[in-house]
């Protein structure tokens, strides 16, 4: 399968032979189904805000801040926004008079309500000479604007990433995604000192875009928001990328006989998130941004969130030294609390009758790993995972984000209780990933392998299996203490297509 020839292209990529031959031979056997238990509800495994309790949180964060608490913003911006303008492509490829187009179809209202989207201004002055003002016009030359969005002589919108889409229209300018996550994350993860720390994780070919973008703008938004941003960047790690096989698991190779490597999906980034260093860091995705306007509901949760997970730090690190210092029954029973009304667990049950010792000794190993704190939506039919109880390896009952493709739909007992789920994940994450000795966990040890998807595509008209790794959020995450709360669902506002971006949600 993998011959000497390939070695060098290994060797460029820092994946070794070995890494290749276990990945082929998950292509044979495949990832076990993820066995549900039942769904995490409000109760039972998703805690409510009180407005007590969202002001209390969100005073433990700002105290934290005050006391020298460096937080981080980190935005997964990887890949360019093509699915976004998905229907334009398939209106491009078969153009046709708009008028004759359902009054629902995507492109229809997209020409229709086109000067409602920031990006217009800019549009106008690369269509000089159609009229898009005027709607018999747009309508007119729909296949001239759209090409516009499109295209490398345009917008160029087909080949940039969603951090660099122009998002919302203000009266002084437009903002695109990447501007807005700057401006989010100096209403909450300000320092004491002013400094805001954003991290973006974004694709080789996109980099000088968004470091022009920032250059563009920084001096502005200092200003405006009294705040010096420190604005880092990463990228996808070549050697997280994972090989692609034909229906047979061969491998699959190009015309020169190269083999074919792709991007581990999602998951992959727990490699970037593990090189960060910072006392607290928030995950959102670059896609779910809101106008200025809308930001201080997002900002109370998020400070509100990040008080909770500072709260259960404290907690687990006094139980921790509690633990291995002054072990008793009274403190087991007092940890056992703490998991049962907190993290909605306990300790197994074949531990239960064991000594006091043995007990101490794997209630240590359990809280001595990062945390994770969940903001949760209520499910409103939007697709992707939710929260749910999964017993581990140990037969813990755990909390977890879990997604379709790791059930078996085909077993009816395990579709239902799926299909029961009331939340929805929207990737609105805090985590702690230090150890009560101030020194970063290696993420790395805190992923369930067994939890990765295979996925099947195309390259040039022939089939090929994929291999997706663990996600971020999902098994890449999975062996984290993880708490998950309620949040309002006018905190989720994603932009999946550009329609999207017509959304009240997104108009100023």
């Amino acid at each position: 399968m993998i011959q000497t020839t390939d070695l060098p292209q290994l060797a460029e990529k820092g994946i070794s032979q070995s890494t290749v031959e276990e990945q082929i031979e998950r292509f044979k056997e495949g990832f076990p189904a993820l066995r549900v238990e039942r769904p995490a509800t409000l109760t039972d495994g998703v805690i409510p805000f009180s407005t007590q309790l969202l002001d209390n949180y969100q005073k433990t964060y700002e105290e934290e801040l005050e006391n020298g608490l460096e937080p981080l913003k980190f935005v997964p911006a990887s890949g360019a926004a093509t699915r976004m303008f998905k229907a334009l492509y398939q209106y491009l490829e078969s153009p046709q008079d708009p008028d004759s187009l359902a009054d629902d179809d995507p492109v229809k209202q997209f020409i229709q309500q086109l000067p409602q989207f920031a990006f217009f201004s800019q549009l106008k002055s690369l269509c000089k000479g159609i009229d898009l003002d005027d709607l018999n016009t747009r309508k007119a030359e729909a296949k001239e604007i759209i090409s516009k969005v499109l295209q490398s002589d345009g917008l160029n919108y087909g080949f940039l990433p969603k951090g660099l889409i122009q998002f919302h229209k203000y009266p002084d300018a437009s903002r695109t995604s990447m501007i807005e996550h700057l401006i989010e994350a100096a209403s909450f993860a300000r320092d004491k000192t002013g400094q805001a720390r954003v991290h973006f994780t974004v694709s080789p070919e996109h980099l000088d875009y968004f470091k022009n973008e920032l250059a563009q703008n920084i001096e502005r938004i200092n200003n405006q928001t009294e705040t010096d941003f420190d604005v880092s960047f990463s990228f996808q790690k070549p050697h997280t990328d994972t090989i692609a096989v034909l229906p047979n698991n061969e491998p699959f190779r190009d015309k020169d006989g190269k083999l074919l490597f792709r991007p581990g999906g999602h998951g992959a980034l727990i490699e970037n998130l593990n090189d960060c260093d910072a006392g607290i860091i928030f995950i959102k995705n670059i896609d779910n941004v809101v106008p200025e306007s809308r930001l201080p509901l997002i900002s109370n949760y998020k400070k509100a969130l990040g008080g909770l997970a500072l709260d259960i730090r404290n907690k687990v690190f006094g139980f921790i030294d509690k633990l291995s210092n002054q072990l008793s029954a009274e403190l087991i029973n007092e940890i056992r609390v703490f998991l049962k009304e907190t993290l909605h667990t306990d300790i197994p049950g074949h531990l239960a009758d064991a000594s006091i010792d043995e007990q101490g000794a794997y209630l240590i190993k359990y809280l001595d790993r990062p945390i994770r704190v969940c903001g949760m939506v209520k499910n409103e039919g939007e697709p992707g995972g939710g929260p749910f109880r999964v017993k581990n390896s140990d037969g813990q009952d755990t909390l977890q984000i879990v997604e379709s493709s790791q059930i078996d739909m085909d077993n009816p007992v395990q579709k239902k209780i799926f299909e029961a789920s009331t939340h929805f994940n929207p990737v609105d994450l805090v985590c702690i990933t230090k150890n009560r000795k101030g020194e970063k966990f290696d993420l790395l040890q805190f992923i369930d392998h067994e939890t990765g998807f295979i996925s099947k595509k195309s390259v040039s008209g022939t089939s090929i299996k994929a291999l997706e790794r663990p996600g971020l959020w999902n098994g890449a995450m999975a062996n984290w203490l993880t708490i998950f709360v309620e949040v309002p669902v006018e905190t989720f506002n994603p932009v999946k297509t550009v329609n999207d971006l017509l959304r009240p949600a997104h108009q100023e």
